[in-house]
């Protein structure tokens, strides 16, 4: 047994480990008087091989921030986002050149010593003693990791990031505890590998992938001998040796590692005086970052999904944790767009409207039975330029959409027929339906107090021509605001609530829809995801199914992909599938011979139907195939421009009605997205015609009146002028980027139907068909 020294000292055995941490710490000391005299201040209680012991060896590799890939239902990319350009890739995919190069410039011995260079060590204080200040460094590769993983997971925090390099002894101790345990851990090879990985490029490029990308438009594994010597000799300052923006430093300093690389023998003198009269051969690719640069013009669509990931707590408890591992990435998200119907939306949108128009447009596709969105696009494009937006006009506020939606005018018409076709009312149900009339009171609501209309506001229609009594199929057809007034106040409003409750209809700033007639004529402003959303419930016969934009998420953890839960579409019965059939046999109608001619299909059976606001400030078409539906909007962000006597994609028009414009960029979006797909038939009913006596529901039915381009009510106010006419004031500043502000406000009480009235209007009536 070992004898101690008298008094209680150690044994020789003892003596020899103790001597040995003490070197070792020795060496971090000695590191640590190569920083500048401030820094070497910061020794504190780890300068200590007790403080050293004590500090925990639990340095875990962080996963590195990489690109994520957003991809379409098919597999091909839309954009790659990303925190951080990185693409992490093995040892074997880095060209040789390179691996030797920044093992030669920045740590040659690299292969001979442990985590801490004793030698080098010696070598940069002689050095900097003969020089009197900070000449030379003595961090190995395997230290300079450390510091990289602890900045890695500093992320964008200020705070961290300057604890992760500040130059102090103590930091410089607790770097070499952890490169000790990484040299253990990981050995040479993966220490190279992930040094390269992880380091910082210059020019936004996080390791040799993305920086043979930036600077050669090339792999990395492709690197010749000049291109690696000058990428390796980038590291040590990323901003001086800029090849990009200071050529001649760069060259001399990718001459610097080839000369050093000679010296080590990683190549002969010679192949180095051939590579530094070679030219630097840049080849740059500019950084690709974000959902601006996203093909297929999906650009609105792929902030959508990223909206959707930081939004759903499926992907964290919080959004602080989702925003992490968004900004983590090495994502690859596959979505729910298909590729052919966004082409054909983005066409469409392209021929009618134009980017520098007064107006905008957006038009969204949805498929029926399963809530995927297969199209988003509109036509003022991403950006931040004249005639751009940031803003996507097909969703709602917390999506990244409009503050309110837009009111919808008559497309709303639709559920109001089917609150009052599930509570019994048949199609046949007739009005008198006169050309103008006082709103009916009082109007029941879902609580005790009814609406009262207390300040005689009236509704009108379209055309003088358009007088009662109608049935709800022509009354359809031709929109007729009259009509609906009567079937709202008939029913009450309640059943209408309940109506559009399962149908996820809300506000476009999320709130529930008021109480109040003025919503039978769409008078609220919504979003076209979710009036597209709510018509795939009549299509898929009465079920309703929340719209998702995500099929899957991987994510690269390590060598290995790991699947992440995604949201899922909830699907729930609305109506049934009586009250489905019997709207599509109205909406039908609508296409076969009433206000959206101009939008039905050719070769498959469509319904839907057209809106136009008060003073054309909107217009809308909303229509559907048994397996798609879609929704299209037209009209100023800013709700400022009132659309007659306008061109619109090089078109005149006098007036501007839901039909004329919105139907046919409809009509072309869903031609192009259901070439060569299926055309299923609608299960139609029989409405028995007043004029035939029956209707086997796929004639074209004759009514009273001519259908028109319009239909609805006449211009000006009422009810929804004095009420919604402020709103189209509003918004923010130009037309690409502002969205409707309305400046009314509703009277204390009036939504909740206690009779003290609105804001009087001025005119005749509110929105048109």
């Amino acid at each position: 047994m070992p004898k101690k020294r008298s008094g209680g000292g150690l044994t020789a055995t003892q003596q020899a480990a103790k001597f040995l941490g003490v070197s070792v710490l020795a060496g971090a000391v000695m590191a640590g008087i190569a920083l500048p005299a401030a820094g070497a201040l910061g020794l504190a209680a780890k300068g200590t091989v007790q403080g050293f012991d004590e500090i925990p060896a639990n340095l875990k590799s962080p996963q590195l921030s990489q690109r994520t890939a957003i991809l379409d239902s098919t597999g091909h990319k839309i954009a790659s986002v990303y925190s951080r350009d990185r693409t992490v890739v093995d040892l074997k995919d880095m060209s040789p050149y390179m691996q030797k190069a920044i093992v030669a410039i920045e740590d040659s011995r690299f292969y001979q010593h442990g985590a801490v260079d004793l030698k080098g060590i010696l070598r940069a204080l002689n050095k900097n003693a003969q020089e009197g200040g900070v000449a030379q460094g003595a961090s190995t590769l395997t230290q300079q990791l450390v510091k990289n993983y602890f900045i890695e997971e500093a992320g964008d925090d200020p705070t961290k990031v300057a604890q992760a390099t500040q130059q102090t002894l103590g930091r410089k101790i607790r770097e070499l505890k952890f490169a000790i345990q990484l040299e253990d851990k990981l050995g040479k090879k993966k220490i190279l590998e992930n040094y390269l990985n992880i380091t910082f490029f210059g020019e936004q490029a996080y390791g040799v992938e993305a920086a043979a990308q930036r600077y050669f438009s090339k792999h990395a594994k492709d690197l010749n001998l000049q291109e690696s010597a000058l990428l390796a000799g980038i590291v040590q300052s990323p901003s001086r040796y800029d090849p990009v923006n200071d050529e001649a430093e760069a060259t001399k300093r990718r001459n610097v590692v080839l000369t050093r690389m000679a010296q080590v023998g990683d190549i002969s003198t010679a192949e180095a005086d051939k590579a530094k009269k070679a030219p630097l051969g840049l080849h740059v690719s500019q950084p690709k970052n974000g959902c601006i640069t996203s093909t297929k013009g999906a650009a609105f669509f792929c902030k959508y999904v990223e909206n959707v990931f930081l939004t759903d707590p499926t992907f964290g408890k919080t959004r602080e944790a989702r925003a992490k591992l968004w900004n983590k990435g090495g994502l690859t998200i596959r979505t729910t767009l298909d590729p052919q119907s966004q082409k054909s939306v983005q066409a469409s949108l392209k021929d009618h409207v134009y980017k520098s128009d007064r107006v905008a447009a957006a038009a969204t596709l949805v498929e029926p039975g399963t809530g995927k969105i297969l199209a988003m696009g509109q036509s003022k494009p991403y950006g931040y330029g004249k005639d751009e937006t940031e803003y996507n006009y097909s969703v709602n506020r917390d999506m990244g959409g409009s503050n309110f939606g837009f009111p919808t005018g008559s497309t709303f018409k639709p559920f109001v027929a089917a609150a009052a076709i599930e509570g019994g009312k048949p199609a046949t149900q007739e009005y008198s339906s006169p050309y103008k009339m006082p709103y009916p009171s009082p109007v029941q609501t879902c609580s005790s107090k009814p609406w009262v209309n207390d300040h005689s506001y009236t509704v009108e229609n379209e055309s003088q021509s358009e007088v009662g009594p109608f049935r709800m199929k022509e009354a359809m057809a031709k929109s007729v605001n009259t009509y609906f007034v009567q079937l709202i106040s008939d029913i009450g409003l309640c059943p209408v609530e309940k109506m559009t409750d399962a149908l996820h209809v809300v506000q476009g700033n999320g709130d529930k829809l008021p109480e109040n007639p003025s919503i039978a004529l769409g008078a609220i402003g919504l979003s076209p995801l979710t009036m597209a959303s709510a018509y795939a419930t009549f299509a898929d016969r009465g079920m309703y199914c929340t719209p998702i934009a995500i099929e899957s998420i991987s994510q690269k953890v390590g060598d290995e992909q790991k699947s992440l839960a995604v949201p899922k579409s909830t699907c729930s019965r609305a109506m049934s599938e009586k009250t489905a059939d019997t709207v599509n046999t109205l909406l039908r109608g609508v296409v076969d011979s009433g206000t959206g001619q101009q939008a039905g299909l050719s070769d498959r059976e469509s319904a839907g139907k057209t809106g136009t606001t008060d003073e054309r400030k909107n217009a809308w078409f909303v229509g559907y195939t048994p397996n798609l539906a879609g929704a299209v909007w037209v009209g100023s962000a800013k709700q400022n421009v009132k659309m007659t006597n306008i061109t619109i994609g090089g078109v005149y028009h006098s007036l501007v009605y839901g039909g004329q414009v919105p139907g046919p960029i409809w009509k072309d979006a869903m031609d192009g997205a259901l070439a060569g797909k299926d055309a299923p038939d609608f299960n139609l009913v029989n409405i028995p015609d007043p004029d035939k006596g029956r209707d086997d529901g796929k004639g074209k039915g004759k009514g009273k009146g001519n259908g028109g381009n319009g239909g609805g009510n006449g211009n000006g106010g009422g009810l929804i002028g004095g009420l919604i006419g402020g709103a189209n004031d509003g918004g923010t500043t130009g037309d690409n980027t502002g969205f409707p502000n309305p400046t009314f406000s509703f009277p204390e009480n009036f939504i909740q139907g206690q009779g003290n009235g609105g804001n009087n209007g001025n005119g005749h009536g509110g929105p048109r068909g």
